[in-house]
């Protein structure tokens, strides 16, 4: 017999977890919807040469890929045969593989973007709550199935859209109740500062590396600078821009760069919209803030929990996303600029659970258990429970009239707020038997009463 298993990195979700998640998506659908973002959905496959190239090398090989149907060796063509023969993956894999499970919602968007054009107005505003899937190496925090929950804009260059997605994010996080940190950067900046180091032909090599800072520290970042073949000079411009926390001191040290300087301008136009808003969280501007997908051309954007309002969470970011100049020019359409954040609604879950933010309600079960003492009661309460359900309140009737502390049991068992309990005596007076699991009061009332009841 085989033992029921989960491949690492996915997860089953009880009831419980489900609903609190659910509050999650709720939650950022209610603002998105209310920002005036529309929904879509995109399948959970995508032609591999859609997703392929758009990552960059980290996230190119974090892909699943998704076998071809029927007997695909004997269909090999071309260098098929030799990539077997010489057990050449890399080359093998375009042959057996076409299809790939979408590594984000992003690059699935702009392909939307591009073969819907002539159905959509733009600027084109979505959101977009699915699931996808990476290769990762799973760990705490990080899964190889989880939701994204992305709210984007294509069709206008205005800075005026990062502004409104960074009080989404805001906003959104305020109402879940959870203190982040945002912290933004523009990629302009990034090439600016390449272009000061002398290593504008290598700057995707550049922002590879210090977009793994957070894990690997200065030490690593430079290491990985050197493995890519950066002179010892460069780095030592680029480690010492990264300690720069202001617009003006940088400023200075891209007096000279062209796009560095424009990715300044850019930053205080965001502040210009931004800051008319009050905000409740923490915005920070961060230099080292690099975002590795290779698509993000200006604004960067990434939120972290706050650290000083939970010191003892161990998280990675909870959000991200940024402006993309050029996304949908590899499917035919240029000159159609985009901007977009993605929710990790995961690592959101797992904040919320650590520290209790999850309101009562946003567990909301059965309402209401009948149970029935013998079989006419039985017939007797599966019409009440119909009344009930009808005025729109949760309900269930326990399936058999057994023994009492069975049925009962189950009432505990499953956290059940409200029994009522069904015999002779209470069909004959209508007066019902009502039990509150929670303090263990029990009164008798009509059942229009305890409906009543139970909504108030």
């Amino acid at each position: 017999m085989m033992k029921p298993s989960l491949p690492k990195g996915v997860r089953d979700f009880d009831p419980v977890t489900v609903q609190k998640r659910n509050y999650i998506f709720d939650t950022l659908r209610g603002i998105f919807t209310k920002y005036g973002y529309q929904p879509i959905e995109t399948p959970v496959m995508e032609n591999l040469s859609t997703l392929t190239g758009k990552y960059g090398e980290e996230g190119d090989k974090l892909l699943y890929k998704v076998l071809n149907s029927g007997d695909y060796f004997n269909k090999l063509k071309g260098d098929g045969p030799d990539a077997l023969e010489n057990k050449d993956s890399k080359k093998l894999t375009k042959h057996i593989a076409g299809k790939g499970l979408r590594y984000d919602l992003t690059i699935p968007f702009a392909r939307y973007v591009v073969m819907h054009q002539n159905d959509i107005s733009f600027p084109f505003k979505r959101y977009q709550i699915q699931p996808v899937w990476r290769a990762d190496r799973p760990q705490k925090g990080r899964y190889r199935e989880f939701f994204q929950c992305d709210v984007d804009v294509v069709g206008s260059p205005s800075l005026m859209y990062e502004a409104e997605l960074a009080q989404i994010f805001d906003e959104a996080f305020h109402e879940l109740g959870v203190k982040v940190e945002i912290r933004i950067n523009n990629r302009k900046i990034l090439q600016g500062l390449a272009e000061v180091a002398g290593i504008s032909d290598q700057f995707i090599d550049m922002t590879t590396a210090i977009d793994k800072l957070d894990k690997i520290g200065v030490d690593g970042v430079k290491n990985e600078l050197d493995k890519r073949g950066i002179s010892t000079a460069a780095i030592e411009s680029i480690v010492s821009a990264l300690a720069i926390k202001g617009l003006d001191q940088l400023s200075e040290l891209l007096a000279n760069s062209e796009v560095g300087q424009k990715g300044i301008a850019e930053l205080r136009t965001f502040h210009e919209y931004f800051d008319l808003k009050p905000m409740f969280n923490k915005i920070v501007f961060d230099i080292t803030l690099a975002r590795g997908l290779n698509y993000y051309t200006g604004c960067i954007f990434e939120v972290a929990h706050d650290a000083d309002a939970y010191p003892d969470q161990v998280m990675g970011s909870i959000g991200g996303g940024g402006r993309y100049d050029d996304l949908t020019s590899g499917f035919g359409l240029k000159d159609v600029s985009g901007v977009g954040v993605s929710f990790g609604a995961d690592r959101i879950y797992d904040v919320m659970e650590e520290q209790g933010l999850f309101p009562d309600q946003a567990v909301a079960g059965t309402q209401i258990l009948f149970i029935a003492l013998d079989e006419k009661a039985h017939l007797y309460a599966f019409e009440a429970v119909q009344q009930v359900r009808t005025a729109g309140v949760s309900a269930d009737l326990y399936p058999a009239p057994l023994k009492m502390k069975k049925q009962m049991k189950y009432a505990n068992d499953t956290g059940v707020p409200y029994v009522v309990i069904i015999g002779s005596e209470e069909m004959a007076s209508g007066q019902l038997g009502l039990k509150n699991m929670q303090t263990g009061d029990q009164s008798k009332l009509q059942l229009s009463d305890i409906i009543a009841h139970v909504k108030g």
